[in-house]
């Protein structure tokens, strides 16, 4: 039984995709790296009740200082006009008579882990909306507290990728992705050639690798969710992006008996919806089911597309076995996407891009409306050696790894212990989803958007 991507554009299945966008070379935002920790050429000076204005006056005046900004009583912002350094017009003030303290003008940053890769030019954030705050997965929140446990990005967890391959190495006509490059790479295989090399040959797997780890803060391309988890690339798809039921079946019994313990199936097989590919139901895949099942009993959480179908009536296999958790697709308003399969087998959402669903009465959808699709390296001008960011990635494809990369990090985290049961893993990702549409769980949201920070956060 075949699969297909669950990506609604058909340019996925059909080859190599174009690039649309250019990296920026590595330190084109290196001023990222050292923020100001103080506003230049400011001080701040609190005044005793005593010092009146003669006081004030002559304090600016014996110090170089002036334009004072006053913003609470006997309180005013300076103005350094002798050209004296901060640290230098500070110490002059605090031995004025009258003045109670006197401090640089202090800058705060929005917390959370902010890296500098650049994205298009213009910073990751204004590329990856997927991973801000708002309708995104709110990675940096994330980060930040994988930073505090010192488990940086999911450091060590392993996450498997069954898809089309990644770009994992430099060997015979093939290339390494330049933002996998920090990545360590576990030992994988490929069962669509029978061979111990899953060279991707689409540009899929990459993405959806990507999306899950890759290379962050290292002042090239964008950024991924668990960027310090293993990847463990397993080819079960071809390069047009088809794959068999036993291919599928043996790659889920190889990671979960080397270790994974996370399992990513951006692919569906035919619900039924389109008439020249008959639905595919639990009679059809046995092989499937019981590798699932194989793999929950060693203790992996497998993570799938829900489809691409926008059937409300159920998701697509292997997403809809009940072990696998099925995630479905928002787009960058907060909407359900037009595509996006759903049903009451749909657990999660989580970013995939495209338009918004017509959905009467939810405040995030807006019927013929479309949001940018989700940026990851990966290949550009149809080679397997030219690297990019290019559009036409959107899909439930590129929501489910969001939610695999979240596990890993609930993993990493400790926030449920040290080992969380699978069943454990999925009822903190559910329980820290971000309500959408009808209050509680829907057909449409499921359990809601999910949210990386509130998963890994106490």
């Amino acid at each position: 039984m075949p699969v297909s991507l669950s990506s609604p554009r058909r340019a996925l299945a059909s080859g190599l995709l174009a690039g649309a966008c250019l990296l920026a070379p590595a330190g084109a935002h290196a001023a990222q790296s050292a923020p100001r920790t103080y506003v230049p050429g400011e001080v701040v000076v609190r005044y005793a009740p005593e010092a009146d204005r003669t006081a004030r006056a002559a304090a600016q005046r014996g110090t170089g200082t002036g334009a004072p900004q006053a913003f609470a009583p006997r309180e005013r912002v300076l103005k350094i006009r002798d050209g004296d350094s901060v640290a230098a017009t500070v110490a002059q003030l605090r031995r004025r008579r009258g003045v109670l303290s006197a401090t640089p003008n202090y800058i705060a940053h929005a917390s959370g882990y902010v890296p500098n890769d650049p994205g298009d030019g213009s910073g990751w954030q204004n590329l990856q909306w997927n991973f801000n705050a708002g309708t995104g997965v709110n990675a940096p929140d994330a980060w930040e507290r994988m930073n505090a446990v010192g488990r940086p990005g999911g450091l060590g967890v392993k996450v498997a990728v069954l898809d089309t391959g990644v770009a994992y190495a430099s060997r015979r006509g093939f290339k390494r992705s330049p933002d996998l490059a920090g990545n360590r790479f576990l030992k994988g295989y490929d069962f669509v050639d029978n061979d111990a090399y899953p060279d991707d040959q689409n540009g899929h797997g990459t993405h959806v690798a990507s999306t899950i780890a890759e290379t962050t803060g290292n002042g090239y391309g964008v950024t991924g969710l668990a960027y310090g988890a293993r990847l463990m690339p397993v080819r079960v798809l071809d390069r047009f992006g088809a794959g068999d039921s036993v291919a599928i079946s043996a790659g889920i019994r190889y990671a979960s008996r080397r270790g994974a313990k996370v399992i990513n199936l951006s692919f569906e097989f035919c619900d039924g919806s389109d008439p020249q590919c008959p639905a595919v139901t639990a009679s059809d895949v046995p092989d499937v089911i019981d590798a699932v099942h194989y793999a929950r009993t060693r203790g992996v959480i497998v993570v799938a597309a829900a489809g691409n179908t926008s059937n409300q009536r159920a998701v697509a296999y292997p997403a809809r076995v009940s072990p696998v958790l099925s995630v479905g697709a928002t787009t960058e308003y907060g909407c359900e996407a037009s595509y996006s399969s759903g049903g009451a087998g749909l657990d999660l959402v989580a970013p995939g891009g495209g338009p918004d669903a017509n959905l009467p009465g939810d405040p995030n959808c807006q019927n013929g409306r479309t949001g940018r699709d989700v940026f990851q390296v990966t290949f550009k001008s149809g080679s397997v050696r030219s690297f990019g960011l290019p559009s036409d990635y959107e899909g439930t494809s590129m929501a489910s790894p969001h939610v695999a990369a979240t596990a890993a990090l609930i993993i990493a985290s400790g926030v449920i212990g040290p080992n969380p049961t699978p069943a454990a893993i999925e009822a903190r990702l559910k329980g820290t989803a971000r309500d959408l549409g009808a209050p509680g769980r829907d057909a449409h949201y499921g359990n809601g958007l999910i949210d990386a920070a509130r998963a890994v956060t106490p």
